[in-house]
Order: C-alpha cells, then sequence, then structure tokens
C-alpha cells in the first residue's frame, strides 16, 4: 500500500470535512475539488488559467454518405473559429479562455490564416470504409504534434475540441475496436442525420467495422478508423496530463480520444476530468467503459470543446472552495456535535 497516497487522501478528506459547511453539503463539487487536488498533488489546488485548442481534420468515409453536412463544412468553420463567430468562441469569450485552432489535416490546400497553427497531416484520411484511415508514420506525426501542443503553454487546464465533418462516424468505429462492441450500438445521428440517412450511415459503419477483428488496440484502431484531428487530440491529452495539467474532456469524440489515450498511457487518465454527457447514441457507453461521471448533462451534440468549456466554471469554483474556503477552526464558527 502507498502510505503517503493514503495519508494525503486523509489529509484531503479532513480538510474538506472541516470547511465552514455541513459534511459533504457541497455534494459532487466536493468529488470534483478532490479530483483537482489529486491531480496536482496538493491541498490548494489552483484553477485559474485555461485555454481551448480546437484540431480540425477531414474524413476520406465523409464522401460515402456518413454525414448530413458536405465535407466543406470543415474548411468553413475553421475559418468561422478563426474570425470568432463559433459556438466555441462565444463561449471561451465569457470565460476568458484563449482559442486556438489546429489544422491537421483539411481536405484540400492548406487553410492560410496566421493565427492558424500547422499540424497538417495530409489534405484528409483515407475511406476507412475501403481500408485503413492513414499510415503508421502518419499517425506516429499526429501522435507527437498532439504530445507537443499539449506540452505548451503555462495554463492549470485545457479544453480539447474537435472539428471534422465525419468524424462521428470515426469515433463511433473507435469506441467499437476498443471496447469489442458492435457498431451499431455506437452509432449516433452525429450532424443531425435521421430516417434513411441514419440507417445508411449505420450500414456504411458496419462495412467498415467489418474489415478488421472484432477488437483492436487504440494504436491499431487509429491507423484503421482514426481522423487525423482524433489523433493529435490523443496524443495532446498525454501531453498536457505529463506536465500536470487538468484535462478537461468534452462530448463524444474527446471521450473516445481520451479513451486512445488511456489505452496507451493509462496514468494520463487520472488527469482526465469529464465535462458533460452528449446527446450521442454511444457517448454514455464510452464514459461507462472509463468509469467517468460527467459533470453536466445538457443534451448538447455539438463538440468544438463547448461542454469542457461550460464545465470550466464548476472546476475553477471547486479548487477556490478547497483552496479559499475557511475551515472552522479558522473561522471561529462552531462544528457539527
Amino acid at each position: 500500500m502507498d502510505t503517503s497516497h493514503t495519508d494525503f487522501q486523509a489529509s484531503l478528506q479532513h480538510a474538506l470535512d472541516n470547511k465552514t459547511k455541513p459534511v459533504g453539503s457541497l455534494g459532487r463539487i466536493e468529488d470534483l475539488a478532490a479530483r483537482l487536488a489529486t491531480i496536482q498533488g496538493t491541498l490548494t489546488p489552483v484553477a485559474d488559467t485555461c485555454r481551448l485548442t480546437i484540431f480540425a481534420g477531414d474524413h476520406g468515409m465523409a464522401t460515402a454518405g456518413v454525414s448530413a453536412f458536405p465535407q466543406d463544412v470543415t474548411r468553413q468553420m475553421v475559418l468561422n473559429f478563426l474570425s470568432g463567430g463559433a459556438a466555441a468562441n462565444v463561449f471561451a469569450r465569457t470565460l476568458g479562455i484563449d482559442v486556438q485552432v489546429v489544422d491537421c489535416g483539411v481536405a484540400g490546400s492548406p487553410v492560410d490564416h496566421p493565427d492558424l497553427i500547422d499540424g497538417r497531416i495530409g489534405p484528409g484520411t483515407a475511406n476507412a470504409i475501403e481500408g485503413p484511415a492513414m499510415s503508421t508514420a502518419e499517425l506516429d506525426l499526429a501522435l507527437s504534434n498532439g504530445h507537443a501542443i499539449g506540452q505548451e503553454g503555462p495554463e492549470d487546464a485545457v479544453c480539447f475540441g474537435e472539428m471534422g465533418i465525419g468524424n462521428t462516424s470515426s469515433a463511433s468505429l473507435l469506441a467499437s475496436k476498443i471496447l469489442g462492441l458492435p457498431v451499431s450500438d455506437l452509432v449516433g445521428r452525429g450532424t443531425g442525420l435521421e430516417g434513411d440517412g441514419l440507417d445508411r450511415k449505420r450500414r456504411l459503419l458496419e462495412a467498415a467495422a467489418g474489415r478488421t477483428a472484432d477488437a483492436l488496440g487504440a494504436l491499431q484502431a487509429l491507423q484503421e478508423y482514426g481522423g487525423f484531428e482524433i489523433a493529435t487530440m490523443a496524443g495532446a491529452m498525454t501531453g498536457a496530463a505529463e506536465t500536470g495539467k487538468i484535462v478537461i474532456v468534452d462530448g463524444f469524440i474527446a471521450t473516445v480520444a481520451a479513451l486512445c489515450a488511456r489505452d496507451m498511457s493509462e496514468k494520463s487518465a487520472e488527469n482526465f476530468v469529464y465535462a458533460h454527457q452528449s446527446a450521442e447514441a454511444g457517448h454514455q457507453l464510452v464514459l461507462s467503459a472509463l468509469g467517468a461521471r460527467p459533470l453536466l448533462d445538457l443534451g448538447m451534440r455539438l463538440g468544438e470543446g463547448t461542454g469542457a468549456l461550460l464545465a470550466w466554471p464548476l472546476i475553477r469554483s471547486a479548487a477556490a472552495m478547497l483552496r479559499d474556503m475557511a475551515s472552522f477552526d479558522s473561522a471561529g464558527v462552531s462544528g457539527p456535535a
């Protein structure tokens, strides 16, 4: 038994129980504060600064009709992020959080913008319905790029978001292979498919899943079915965790990236805080497999890091409560009898 860890947890529980409140009365905020303290290894955790990074990339399988939106939307939304017009930008501005955008592999020629970070692997992945989405070398580069981005910056916490038409299909296939679940259990509406469109998406993904074994490790699954943006995000999660940052995990796609990151580096998952329960069909299955209980359930399924951003005030408040709230002794308040 790690006595130092046991002693820390005992001190942490004592600190929480002796704040000027009834024991446990702040509910899950106390659980969150304890997680932040454990991540940082201190009874006075700091969660004052945060950055959002949005990873963008296109998917070859989008041309087969797995999305309600055309592939051009990925590029258009990248420009929208860069001009500050997306939901993620609005939420981030409201919260005083900086936003950066990474081109991991947007289809067509490289996007020309001075504020865009170049993490480009190529003009989108291959069609994963027919064959591997990327080569080993491309996967290695995506993971390396992400790892470096995750390690950058002095922020206490990071939010990661994504943009890429077809990426819920990629995430469904990844989760299916890593968890050994039928892909049909994980397929959702994505950008808004219904009826025949959703049935077509399910058939296409079942065909893609049939190309490989039922269960794959994260690296092989990423090579066969991943997106450049999902692989880069997974690398960023491991890199950020290694530097001690709080990693705020967004919705379905980000949670699948976290699943990949955990498979590659189990220790990195100790720094993950799961932001919200997405309305995507497979998200609860992935959260359950990770043993994760997200902070929010708002019926959202946008991505972009929007759910992670909305969880940030709770994280800040939880850290401040543990760090700054008076104890019964320090405040001269009588404790429970």
